[in-house]
């Protein structure tokens, strides 16, 4: 048990940590344009970005896909740009019913890109060979999807907060935060070390 609550810990932190805050930030861009209401979706879609996440790992940890660390880096920003532009153009629109299936493919491509920004750590932090290490990835992927619902929450509550009390629209909260979300990633990507050559 002692073993859970370390890679579950490992996973918790991983999406809470302040210095890297890209997972909170793909998180509060898929999250914005819903409501309480929609929490099945929304806990479908955050379970969908864990596998993905975990699937990347389970194939660094069996050495069947490696990627270099630098291409990764730069990809993690521009999933969270993709998503964010998205509810930009689609807020106030139907977007909400698009199909599961769509969104949900989205989805565990970008959780594969962000696990395979993981997956070095990863393998470092785990000895043994890789049958060794399934336990421990399902434990930190329990730490990863938990850490995500408490991001989501948090979202939500905000969201919920800001439309009660400051009489802020739906439309224009979701515009806002993925704004914010667009100017906090765009540097990312103009630093990413991809351009240094």
């Amino acid at each position: 048990m002692s073993d859970f609550w370390i890679y579950f810990k490992i996973g918790l932190n991983h999406v809470l940590d302040i210095n890297g805050y890209d997972h909170v930030l793909f998180l509060i861009a898929l999250t914005v344009p819903y409501a309480f209401k929609d929490w099945k979706r929304i806990l479908l879609m955050v379970t969908i970005f864990t596998i993905g996440h975990t699937l990347a790992l389970m194939l660094s940890v069996f050495n069947i896909i490696t990627v270099q660390a630098n291409i990764v880096e730069f990809l993690i920003p521009i999933t969270i740009l993709i998503t964010a532009f998205f509810n930009l153009f689609t807020v106030g629109k139907s977007s909400k019913q698009e199909s599961i299936t769509f969104i949900g493919a989205i989805t565990i491509f970008f959780g594969i890109i962000h696990g395979l920004g993981f997956s070095n750590y990863f393998k470092e932090i785990l000895p043994g060979k890789p049958t060794d290490k399934l336990w421990p990835l399902l434990e930190f992927a329990t730490g990863i999807e938990f850490a995500q619902i408490i991001v989501v929450l948090v979202v939500l509550i905000l969201s919920f907060i800001v439309q009660t009390l400051f009489r802020f629209s739906k439309r224009d909260f979701t515009l806002t935060m993925s704004a914010f979300v667009i100017g906090v990633v765009i540097p990312l990507i103009i630093e990413s070390p991809i351009w240094k050559r």
